[in-house]
């Protein structure tokens, strides 16, 4: 398979994942929580890089049959974002024990 065949599934992942990172920075700003914890801030890197690599990987589906690097980058940046997601989810946890 060519890497231009996965930026639907790319593009289906990270739009997907960027509702979840906004519900868990709603959720944190009605409970208050956003202003005790770390993981509202993480959680907004997380969803900038998710709506980021949503349009790279909307940009190389346009672009398609051409190979161009705007599909690899919109893997790396989906990649970072959802580490980043999870990083939000861990600091959370972390800080209500």
């Amino acid at each position: 398979m060519r890497r231009q065949d996965f930026q639907g599934d790319i593009l289906s992942a990270a739009s997907s994942l960027l509702g979840i990172s906004l519900v868990i920075i709603a959720g944190l700003n009605v409970t208050h929580i956003a202003r005790s914890t770390l993981a509202d801030e993480v959680a907004w890197g997380s969803a900038v890089l998710l709506a980021l690599s949503c349009m790279l990987s909307y940009l190389a589906l346009r672009a398609a049959p051409r190979e161009t690097n705007t599909g690899k980058w919109a893997d790396r940046i989906f990649m970072l974002g959802l580490f980043a997601l999870f990083a939000s989810i861990v600091v959370l946890a972390v800080n209500n024990r």
